[in-house]
């Protein structure tokens, strides 16, 4: 029987947010669950600052000294890492290599394969990847369009949000129940909101919305990633107006989020976090890689839509007042929009995704 490897590649830092790091690691641990032990489990990162990520997680990781847009120059520490013909683990029979990455090039995933057997984390559906199998976990991933890009080969494909990777915390059932009772039986106010805005923020669209949605007698509670830059900004403000309160790098979330009647967030990972609880929430994208998950929610009527910020910061600005304004005096919507929310995901896409790891 071959002894199986798996090694993860992705980064995470202020320039891209730490999104694709993050559910790297929590398809490694759910995977590290259904293993003897984690020694098998490994990670490759271009830079400190991602590792040191993937260390306070507990798993092995290997630091690239590369930069992480140009994924092709790193090909030279893979070949001093793993020859294609070892014995160690299995070979690369036995090795399954995770990679996560919008540098990621045909010419980089074709020279891995000499490594290992390849799936590819793609939220784009632009082209097709040289990989065994290539994941889309999102609502709005399109198997027509992976069907025509994936004709003629042998990739396998899985797509769709049961396969979104969402931490433990989001996978709970009962606490489900209780979040949807607890809305049905809720008062007609609006009393806490959770501002939202992803790992970076650079644009500081956390603050831009509290200007836009403050009142009294609301509770807001604002998220400031780990890589977030106007921290100590966010801190002041903190202490300058009352009913704000702001929570760094915040580890168990849900329970946050349980916390609050509504939400403002960023498109992304998050706005599924929010699904798997039957949250409410307001949502809008700051980045092209955001647009259709925000359009989405929106058509289907799971979360109201404000717009791209990165095309009319401005309108969407206002937009999000409008839906806060609104979905403050009516109950009955933000109901609706919760059941909706509840059935995108049951929060157990990272356990699927690890099974497929071990079956590659």
């Amino acid at each position: 029987m071959i002894n199986r490897s798996y090694v993860f590649r992705a980064d995470g830092n202020a320039h891209i947010g730490s999104g694709h790091l993050m559910r790297c690691l929590t398809i490694a641990e759910a995977l590290a669950d259904t293993q003897e032990n984690s020694k098998n489990i490994m990670f490759l990162c271009a830079d400190k600052k991602s590792a040191e990520l993937v260390e306070k997680r507990g798993f092995p990781v290997r630091v690239l000294h590369t930069d992480y847009r140009h994924m092709e120059s790193e090909l030279f520490g893979w070949r001093q890492m793993f020859s294609p013909g070892d014995a160690d683990n299995g070979g690369c029979a036995g090795r399954v290599i995770l990679v996560d990455s919008y540098y990621m090039t045909e010419d980089y995933l074709r020279e891995l394969t000499s490594f290992g057997r390849i799936l590819v984390l793609d939220d784009l559906q632009q082209k097709a990847f040289p990989a065994d199998a290539v994941v889309n976990y999102n609502a709005f991933a399109d198997p027509e369009r992976y069907q025509a890009l994936y004709r003629s080969s042998h990739t396998k494909l899985y797509l769709g949000s049961d396969y979104v990777p969402l931490r433990p915390q989001f996978s709970r059932r009962e606490p489900f129940k209780e979040r949807i009772r607890d809305m049905r039986s809720q008062s007609e106010k609006v009393r806490r909101v959770l501002i939202t805005t992803g790992g970076g923020d650079s644009c500081n669209y956390a603050l831009a919305i509290l200007e836009r949605i403050y009142r009294e007698n609301v509770w807001y509670h604002i998220t400031a990633g780990r890589f977030s830059p106007h921290l100590e900004k966010l801190k002041q403000l903190e202490k300058q107006r009352p009913g704000v309160t702001i929570h760094h790098d915040v580890a168990d979330m849900a329970s946050l989020m349980r916390e609050c009647d509504l939400a403002v967030t960023a498109g992304g990972t998050t706005v599924y976090e929010l699904c798997a609880l039957g949250m409410c929430f307001i949502c809008f994208s700051y980045a092209e890689n955001q647009e259709a998950l925000t359009e989405y929610v929106g058509k289907h009527g799971i979360g109201a839509d404000a717009g791209a910020a990165h095309r009319d910061g401005e309108r969407v600005m206002e937009r999000i007042e409008e839906w806060f304004d609104l979905l403050c005096r009516d109950v009955r919507t933000r109901e609706a929009y919760a059941h909706n929310a509840r059935l995108l995901t049951d929060g157990r896409g990272a356990l699927r995704l690890a099974r497929i790891l071990e079956e590659i």
